[in-house]
């Protein structure tokens, strides 16, 4: 409810703002997924090294359209951090400022909606970096991709529980995983298991 109603307050106070248009309902036949490589798990403290994303249309992942982008070092990266996303403090030199690649973002995904894997994290840090700097969340509609996976296997093992981990949901699905730990491949690894579970689609599915 708290989210809607803030939703609901960002569209009133941009509705002529630079970024209406985000607020606007999607009518195409694409969907944006999205990544991020982060300093950290602690989603009130972690900052950004990296963020991805890739469209699908239709049953397609459209590689050839995507978005890859290296931040500026941030102050908390540590070894801890580099040892999962393998970006060191001289691989960030010529990064991009938070603002710059949040706005790329923005302009990237525009109103689609998002998928992403235990989505709710990625969210969590861009909304807290893009509120103060733009002044909204972003609105729009999203698919988690490990929920999906947990209601369609419980649905025929009610018995089971847990989180489901990215690497075996990929192998059960028969996806194969594209630079674990890299925004974008991990980016289009989850788009491969999105259409695996959303399309059905056998091995073959089309990259462009």
């Amino acid at each position: 409810m708290l989210k809607a109603l803030r939703r609901a307050a960002d569209r009133r106070r941009h509705a002529d703002g630079e970024y209406a248009w985000l607020f606007h309902p999607y009518t195409g036949d694409e969907m944006v997924v999205i990544d991020t490589e982060t300093t950290g798990l602690d989603t009130r403290s972690a900052e950004l090294v990296s963020i991805a994303a890739v469209r699908v249309r239709g049953d397609r992942i459209l590689t050839s359209d995507s978005l890859d982008l290296r931040l500026a070092r941030p102050a908390s990266l540590t070894g801890d951090s580099i040892r999962i996303h393998g970006l060191r403090g001289v691989d960030l030199a010529n990064g991009e400022s938070v603002e710059g690649a949040l706005a790329r973002l923005l302009d990237f995904v525009g109103n689609r909606p998002l998928v992403g894997w235990h989505l709710d994290f990625d969210l969590a840090i861009l909304n807290r970096e893009l509120r103060p700097r733009f002044g909204f969340e972003l609105p729009n509609a999203t698919v988690d991709v490990a929920q999906l996976w947990r209601r369609r296997l419980r649905r025929r093992h009610p018995e089971i529980d847990g989180q489901p981990r990215f690497e075996r949901v990929a192998e059960r699905l028969g996806v194969p995983v594209m630079g674990r730990h890299t925004a974008l491949g991990d980016a289009v690894t989850t788009a491969l298991m999105f259409l695996r579970l959303e399309r059905g689609l056998e091995s073959g599915d089309q990259l462009a």
